[in-house]
């Protein structure tokens, strides 16, 4: 777990209550699994959290990893009704993204997540609402645009911080096409005590390298695992990684061995992740559909899934009913085994 000790008291009251066995250290941005056309694949959702539990403590879902962006608000209400009960059956706490492009309808999106979790749960009060169903808060970007200021990216997110909800801000210059400045995230935190987490997958580091401490930091980047974190002194508390969605254990082992002090084995362990992970990410990034993160993360999880057996069986589908390319498929699977990280069985 994370220790939060260094946040303000009313951040780690908040926290308290709804993450009372306290802050995983290690966060998945879940894979949207499907079926033939898209539809929702909710028996393999199932054996996925299967295969990440005793690993990863939370989930955010849907991530841009899990087709965040993509999904319409149908099949995301349905993803988070067949995920929640099974999440909080297997101790797994969930951020629920809401990855909108304006404030407005960041807004309208939260206050309309809120409502549904209160009719489901029966709980008219919103803490007790989220954390009868399992969810421990919300996360949202930037609005998108690369002309935005300081100033516009502040005042969008003050409008959806004033909800009070409790919040996890997201920075993703990938698809936002800019970045919160450290001073516009200290000046927000600040502000709004409900805003508990930072996770970061620009790659910059900026937030993090400037010291701003009054948030929990999680990265999202890929690679150099073992260099991050604050147990190798880094500024970093834990991760939120798409390819936790397939490495779980290693990942998990690597914070592990930082913690204890084994810093030669964790250094070891995250070069033998980040080759496979540049490898199969590189090949991804020039496909057409959806984005590199998912792209990746699926054609590895295929050989999670059916173990050596994947050879035999079918690229995964897609968001819009086709299936992932064989090529990319075969590279990932390539890879895991230079990497000696295929797994003996998979978890179907």
């Amino acid at each position: 777990m994370i220790d939060a000790a260094r946040l303000s008291p009313a951040r780690r009251a908040l926290l308290d209550r709804l993450l009372p066995g306290g802050v995983p250290a290690l966060w998945c941005p879940l894979l949207t699994h499907y079926g033939a056309g898209g539809t929702l694949d909710t028996e393999r959702l199932a054996r996925h959290l299967d295969a990440l539990q005793g690993h990863v403590g939370g989930l955010l879902v849907p991530g841009s990893t899990g087709d965040g962006w993509e999904l319409d608000e149908g099949r995301t209400r349905a993803w988070l009704e067949a995920l929640l009960p099974l999440a909080r059956a297997r101790g797994m706490a969930v951020l629920v993204a809401v990855l909108k492009a304006d404030a407005e309808a960041m807004r309208r999106t939260l206050l309309g997540h809120l409502a549904w979790l209160q009719q489901a749960t029966g709980e008219a009060e919103a803490l007790g609402a989220l954390r009868a169903a399992g969810v421990c808060g919300f996360t949202v970007c930037p609005p998108s645009g690369a002309g935005l200021s300081q100033a516009a990216i502040e005042a969008g997110l003050d409008a959806v911080l004033g909800t009070g909800l409790p919040m996890a801000l997201y920075q993703l210059p990938q698809v936002t096409g800019n970045e919160m400045a450290p001073q516009t995230v200290a000046a927000l935190a600040a502000r709004h005590p409900n805003a508990l987490l930072l996770k970061d997958t620009s790659g910059a580091d900026r937030v993090a390298a400037a010291g701003v401490r009054e948030l929990l930091l999680v990265r999202g980047a890929e690679g150099d695992y073992a260099r991050h974190l604050a147990a190798a002194g880094g500024a970093y508390d834990g991760f939120l990684l798409s390819t936790a969605n397939v490495f779980a254990p290693a990942l998990r082992q690597v914070i592990e061995d930082l913690r204890a002090g084994r810093r030669d084995a964790a250094a070891e362990r995250s070069a033998r992740l980040a080759a496979v992970v540049d490898t199969v990410f590189a090949a991804a990034a020039p496909l057409p559909g959806g984005n590199a993160f998912t792209r990746a993360n699926q054609a590895l999880d295929h050989w999670m899934a059916h173990g050596p057996a994947g050879a035999t069986q079918p690229p995964p589908w897609r968001i819009d009913g086709s299936r992932l390319p064989a090529t990319l498929v075969e590279t990932a699977g390539e890879a895991l085994l230079r990497g000696g990280l295929m797994p003996a069985q998979g978890y179907l």
